[in-house]
């Protein structure tokens, strides 16, 4: 018999007088966590994806917390880089009207006098710009493909914990089985008067 072939075997219920109440629960428990997985790695995704969608911050949010559009003109130009954005200085024109002078970050090689839109707040003051909606799908489905390892991960953590506790009573019953034995033993090795 082939090695999985023994081990489906050994998984199958059935009313072998010498396989344990341990080992049936055992085969039970693995089967559940497989069935666990099975059925809530999909819902667990969905979950995950739906929350990471509805908690982004999105455009709608940066409106609603008082953020606005602006034009912010270059006053230097960027250097070259590998490929990060840089920081350079800029002024642009708060909702109020004042004007503002500070650092923003752009692609390496914009040249001076560049607009460029950056989110203000009332005051003026630049805040993080809102995720365009496919940045917002793509971590949603981020955090969905990242819920179905770690749901996976806590599966695994419960099915050794459950194993651990199955094998220190086995071992308790072992040794029980093994005292009882001994004291077999040695009632038998003093006849008595």
């Amino acid at each position: 018999m082939t090695r999985a072939g023994r081990v489906v075997r050994g998984l199958w219920p059935d009313h072998n007088p010498l396989r344990r109440t341990s080992d049936r629960a055992e085969a039970g428990i693995l089967a559940g966590l497989v069935l666990a997985f099975l059925l809530g790695a999909p819902l667990i995704a969905l979950a995950a994806w739906q929350l990471a969608m509805t908690t982004s911050f999105t455009t709608t949010n940066a409106e609603r917390a008082g953020w606005r559009p602006v034009p912010a003109q270059l006053v230097t130009g960027a250097p070259f880089s590998y490929g990060y954005d840089v920081m350079v200085a800029a002024r642009w024109r708060a909702p109020d009207g004042a004007e503002q002078h500070g650092r923003i970050r752009v692609p390496p090689g914009t040249r001076a006098g560049t607009l460029v839109t950056v989110w203000a707040g009332h005051t003026g003051l630049l805040g993080r710009g809102p995720l365009t909606p496919s940045q917002t799908r793509i971590q949603a489905t981020f955090s969905a493909a990242m819920a179905v390892p770690c749901w996976g991960v806590l599966l695994v953590c419960t099915g050794a914990l459950s194993r651990r506790l199955l094998d220190a009573r086995r071992l308790a019953a072992w040794d029980a089985d093994w005292a009882a034995v001994d004291h077999r033993g040695q009632a038998g090795a003093n006849p008595g008067p």
